[in-house]
């Protein structure tokens, strides 16, 4: 009996690998098949590798003067240096890192919080349902650059003040998870009332197991959808904050690019190539993060797939 017990869960095994790795070519076949899709995917691969290979590709250290300040475009500095004679495209590659870095990091951190709040939410229902969706509601009434700032401010005079990069992460996932609640709890709402979780809940097993085995993977795709949508907005929110001044100074990001551009006021010195650059390289990252994400949403959508 033992042994049979151990087939069937090595046969389930493999089914479960079987239905992944069809899911993965499935969703690679919708991305060949939409252009849009298609070209997202090809830029979003390009950046992420100019993030992932900036020391290598990088033509200077950014964080060291290489040339006289405010040089114009040149063979030698293909973007001209800004105000500390820093070269502006070595600035560009490696300020990928930081802008997808605090992005993909307070998304998935973002992400995290509101698949327990929405699953837990949606699963248990009644007063428990009520009380976390009041929650939900007070955090989406609220400006979320304002609650960004405010939480900045207040996380500075902490032990996390002495790393903003850090400041920004907590303060955007905090502030960027209640859309993603939202989402969970509908689809787990919808998933609880089919017959194979109440099949599973009529045999004993528990809330937990029930959450995490059956409804956490028939929400994953949805989840993923959202992580991309949350990096995408996530990235725009860092830009604003940096361009503000609130971001960390002493790293290299597009948003700190543009907020030093402005204070030093290279649009008025006719220094294009200082400002236009990042905030091209922010929209590119987010359109392709949002057409990427339309390939998921086709996939988890049947009806959009038919289309």
């Amino acid at each position: 009996m033992s042994i049979q017990k151990e087939e069937l869960i090595k046969n389930l095994k493999r089914t479960g690998w079987k239905k992944k790795i069809q899911g993965l070519r499935e969703f690679l076949r919708i991305v060949r098949e939409n252009k849009h899709s298609l070209f997202g995917m090809i830029l979003l691969i390009i950046i992420s590798a100019m993030a992932i290979f900036a020391p290598y590709i990088a033509p200077y250290d950014p964080y060291k003067r290489t040339g006289k300040p405010l040089e114009p475009p040149s063979w030698e500095h293909p973007l001209g240096t800004n105000d500390a004679g820093q070269d502006i495209l070595s600035e560009l590659i490696y300020g990928a890192r930081i802008s997808l870095a605090i992005g993909i990091v307070s998304a998935i951190s973002a992400v995290m919080i509101g698949v327990v709040v929405g699953m837990v939410a949606g699963y248990k229902g009644g007063k428990v349902d009520e009380l976390l969706m009041r929650i939900v509601d007070l955090f989406m009434v609220m400006p979320s650059l304002l609650l960004v700032i405010f939480l900045a401010m207040v996380f500075r005079g902490t032990w996390l003040g002495t790393q903003m990069f850090l400041v920004l992460i907590v303060a955007i996932a905090i502030t960027s998870w209640p859309t993603v609640a939202r989402v969970v709890r509908s689809m787990v709402l919808s998933l609880k009332e089919r017959p194979f979780v109440e099949s599973v809940r009529a045999l004993g097993a528990s809330d937990l197991y029930v959450m995490v085995k059956y409804l956490l993977p028939n929400t994953a795709p949805i989840i993923l959808a959202e992580t991309l949508l949350r990096t995408a907005a996530n990235m725009i929110l860092e830009a604003s904050l940096s361009f503000l001044g609130i971001g960390d100074a002493t790293k290299k990001s597009w948003g700190m690019m543009l907020h030093f551009a402005f204070e030093r006021q290279a649009m008025v010195l006719g220094l294009w190539a200082w400002v236009i650059p990042p905030g091209l390289m922010i929209s590119l990252s987010v359109l392709s993060l949002l057409l990427v994400g339309q390939a998921l949403e086709i996939y988890v959508n049947p009806r959009l797939r038919r289309k």
